[in-house]
């Protein structure tokens, strides 16, 4: 899970360009969204939908499910893990 859960932020600090930002500067439990964590707002939920989808193959059809997976790095890297096609 470990290896998955860095695989996630290397791909989230690219997909987002967080320039300057390396994956030990994002706290797994961290809430990604808000005024915690990451910070990441609307537009950033639909890369990170695409960045699913891309290298996953999970699609999310409903904005209460992206809610649901995007809540940090660590509960977005159970939901792959259980839901990858790819």
């Amino acid at each position: 899970m470990e290896n998955l859960i860095n695989e996630l932020k290397l791909k989230i600090i690219d997909a987002l360009n967080l320039d300057g930002m390396t994956p030990e500067d994002i706290d797994n439990n961290a809430p990604l969204f808000g005024d915690e964590g990451l910070g990441l707002d609307s537009i950033d939920v639909l890369e990170l939908i695409v960045l699913l989808e891309r290298n996953y193959g999970i699609r999310l059809d409903s904005p209460s499910k992206g809610k649901e997976v995007f809540q940090s790095v660590a509960v977005m890297a159970k939901y792959v893990a259980e839901n990858r096609t790819k």
